[in-house]
């Protein structure tokens, strides 16, 4: 007991020290090309990367004192099952259907005519507002809504489809494909900006996953194939609200996490790790460190597309070949005939929970702020009002950041540790198996803090 409570004071001391180390701080967000302003810390930065490296250690540590399975076992079974509103599922699902394909006609049609101020466009404010940040939200805040109003499936349903059958060996490999290029294009391409761009960039997306759909059938296609579909059905394993063929259930935030159900195999894993890079990626190409190495890679001759590519791929190789080598240095540390990539596969879907934690801290500021634009835009989409409305928050809407930063990665240490004992039948064995990926996720916490606490700019050499 003594032991445990030494734990608690350690972490909240790590938290409580982390709070006042720090002045508000904002997070980039060039998806959008919204940039904050950063502020300085008030004291070294290596005190403040190393006091939240320390609360991730320290709730890593405390989640290893908990070893009776059984409680481990009630807190991620825990639910309350309803059969409420499934009789209205199928015409909801059909109504919204109908309700997201004219929308995405309309967005298109705005993007084409509407107004060229970008923050002023409907088309823009709902792709990155209401989709790319306030949508998402609610799939890891709250259930994944997407299923329901996805329109490209609607309109796949209009079609023939299913000429082909979809590789298993595919696995979701076209998705991990597809949101690389997707993030590759919001950085080198102005659809942020320039509202017909976009509209040109949602026709084409439109037409890509469409053909997927037709060839290989809406469901597997939306189920492994589709980068937003699969991006939304990972993010929603975190929430709280879960829908199964018996209706809903109501479980405790992230208590999925434990299931290697979650992710497809290694490509799987390849998606979770490309999750938590994409918003890692997008804050460091605006901050001094990453505007300093785009320039330096083009003052060598590099042109700049090709450079943000190579800078996203090499990040995104580095994200993956830590997390493999921890997976494979905890299954020597656990003595076990467990396989690396079965161990890797469990491990991941805790990760979602880190890659929520950031994209909640990369997003929230930007959609409080931008959301009187949105809804006065959605009120008349095409006379809006010039110049739109946004809001001015308080400095201390920095220290939320990175408040979601932490409680993103606590609640992947717990779901990891629940994880290790649902593998290994050996208390001693799960324990060991945690080191390398606590010691991984401590790394991603010093990062996601160092870079929210810079200032930003925009990104060289695109606009």
């Amino acid at each position: 007991m003594g032991t445990r409570r030494r734990g608690v004071a350690l972490l909240a001391l790590a938290l409580a020290g982390l709070v006042f180390a720090t002045d508000a701080v904002a997070a980039s967000n060039v998806a959008t090309g919204l940039q904050g302003d950063g502020r300085d810390l008030q004291v070294p930065t290596w005190l403040y990367l190393g006091t939240g490296g320390a609360a991730v250690g320290a709730s890593g540590l405390l989640a290893m004192f908990v070893t009776d399975r059984r409680l481990i076992d009630r807190l991620h079974t825990w639910r309350r099952s309803t059969a409420l509103g499934e009789g209205l599922a199928g015409p909801f699902r059909g109504l919204a259907g109908t309700l997201a394909v004219v929308g995405l006609a309309f967005v298109v049609f705005v993007g084409l005519t509407g107004p060229t101020i970008a923050n002023a466009n409907l088309a823009v404010l709902v792709v990155f507002v209401g989709v790319r940040a306030g949508l998402v939200m609610v799939a890891y805040l709250l259930a994944n809504p997407w299923p329901a109003l996805n329109p490209w499936r609607a309109l796949a349903r209009l079609a023939p489809t299913g000429f082909v059958e979809y590789p298993d060996r595919w696995g979701v490999w076209p998705a991990v494909c597809g949101l690389l290029c997707i993030l590759w294009v919001e950085v080198v391409v102005p659809i942020n900006t320039v509202p017909g761009t976009l509209a040109l960039a949602v026709l084409a997306y439109s037409a890509s996953t469409l053909t997927g759909a037709v060839v290989f059938g809406p469901d597997d296609w939306f189920r492994y194939g589709d980068p937003l579909a699969v991006l939304f059905r990972y993010y929603g394993a975190v929430a709280p609200i879960q829908r199964t063929d018996e209706g809903v259930e109501l479980v405790l935030p992230g208590a999925k996490l434990r299931e290697s159900s979650v992710v497809d195999g290694a490509s799987g894993v390849a998606f979770v790790l490309l999750l938590v890079w994409e918003l890692t990626y997008s804050a460091f190409i605006v901050v001094p460190a990453g505007i300093a190495s785009v320039e330096f890679l083009v003052s060598l001759g590099v042109p700049p597309s090709v450079t943000y590519a190579g800078l996203l791929l090499a990040g995104y190789g580095l994200f993956l070949g830590s997390y493999w080598f921890a997976t494979r240095f905890g299954k020597r540390l656990a003595e076990t005939y467990v396989t690396t990539e079965h161990l890797a596969v469990c491990f991941a879907p805790p990760l979602l929970a880190i890659a929520a934690g950031y994209h909640l801290a990369h997003y929230f500021t930007f959609l409080v702020s931008l959301s009187p634009s949105l809804a006065l835009v959605l009120a008349s989409p095409l006379s809006p009002p010039v110049p739109p409305l946004t809001l001015v928050l308080p400095t201390w809407f920095g220290l939320l950041d990175i408040g979601f930063v932490l409680a993103g990665h606590l609640l992947a240490i717990w779901a990891a540790h629940a994880v290790s004992f649902s593998v290994f039948p050996s208390r001693l064995q799960a324990i060991r198996s945690q080191y390398p990926v606590v010691i991984v996720m401590i790394v991603y916490t010093m990062i996601s803090l160092w870079l929210i606490s810079l200032p930003t700019a925009d990104p060289a050499f695109v606009g």
